[in-house]
């Protein structure tokens, strides 16, 4: 008896960026509201990172909250109609419940419903996997519009007296609305991991530890210098990798936006790809601190509302942290 042949979906030729949506938190923490606990100054933060001030949500907003409003700014500026956006990915680390996933919930907010939707956790790589897999199940035909989004409330995972983090991370959420192109606008992905530098960055404790062993409350915690050397080093190599399987250079650039982890990393990062003056490189980090895997759709939107010149050319976007993974593709900015 010969087996029946199985339908098998196909979807779109190629996907494209249609929109950006970001929503900050509400309170401006300058520097100098945090150098008591680690026993700094303004100026060494500044220096060792460039950040000034970071955005982090009062004590009754969600990362749910953030990424929901994100979520409304990018569904409204790419003229897809919400209940045509059958698939929702959030990344994120800072879901406070285990489950339902916030994307679920975001779908329902913002009129998504049934939409498939589930979180996925690559840390600061977060939002460079989920554009990667839009793309991907909407070229399978498994999806038709999705809505990604990277969304974090990290001022709740950090320990106010820990030196190595906790003065870094803000909180936000970044949106971005990808659908069908008649032209590649996303480029193939370049990611991947390396496990055995799993406690370069992360929890130190577990939630078991916390409920068993009275441990304190699981905070982040990261060994800086691994993190700057891999992030410099092995980071420019993915980054240059990423341009060349989109079949591009460094030249054809219109912007860089490389997860906002360190001024430091981004201006090195910018001599290793040897970029030329025209490409415009965010530095979102400045005024909104690293927001891990919201980092790179908040720099994006911040990019284009002062440059709207930039809409149309190519960004190279990366993105690296805990695992430790990456993620990088050159897209085409709506």
């Amino acid at each position: 008896m010969s087996q029946p042949t199985l339908n098998q979906s196909t979807g779109a030729e190629f996907t494209r960026i249609y929109s950006y949506g970001a929503a900050r938190g509400d309170l401006v923490v300058p520097n100098n509201d945090l150098i008591g606990p680690i026993d700094s100054s303004d100026e060494w933060i500044q220096q060792r990172t460039g950040i000034v001030t970071r955005t982090r949500a009062s004590a009754g907003i969600l990362a749910v909250d953030l990424a929901t409003d994100a979520a409304k700014e990018a569904i409204e500026k790419s003229g897809v109609a919400a209940d045509k956006i059958d698939l929702v990915i959030i990344a994120t680390v800072s879901n406070v419940q285990q489950t339902p996933s916030m994307a679920a919930v975001v779908a329902d907010r913002v009129g998504s419903n049934p939409a498939a939707a589930y979180d996925t956790n690559a840390a600061c790589a977060g939002f460079s996997y989920a554009v990667t897999q839009a793309d991907a199940l909407i070229r399978s035909g498994a999806a038709h519009f999705a809505l990604v989004i990277g969304a974090e409330k990290l001022s709740d995972l950090v320990d106010p007296t820990d030196r190595s983090i906790s003065f870094l991370l803000g909180d936000g959420a970044g949106a971005v609305v990808i659908g069908p192109s008649e032209t590649p606008g996303i480029a193939p992905a370049v990611w991947g991991s390396d496990g055995s530098k799993a406690d370069a960055v992360g929890m130190n404790a577990t939630l078991v530890d916390y409920r068993d062993n009275n441990a304190a409350w699981p905070t982040l915690r990261q060994e800086g210098q691994t993190v700057f050397r891999w992030a410099v080093w092995d980071m420019a190599k993915v980054a240059n990798e990423a341009l060349e399987v989109a079949g591009i250079t460094s030249a054809d650039l219109a912007a860089f936006i490389p997860h906002q982890a360190n001024m430091r990393i981004i201006d090195e990062f910018a001599k290793q790809l040897k970029l030329p003056d025209s490409v415009m490189i965010a530095r979102d980090i400045a005024s909104t601190g690293n927001t891990s895997a919201a980092s790179i759709p908040l720099a994006t939107h911040r990019l284009l509302l002062e440059h709207p010149e930039l809409s149309g050319g190519l960004a190279l976007q990366i993105g690296f942290g805990a695992g430790l993974v990456f993620g990088a593709q050159v897209v085409v900015l709506p």
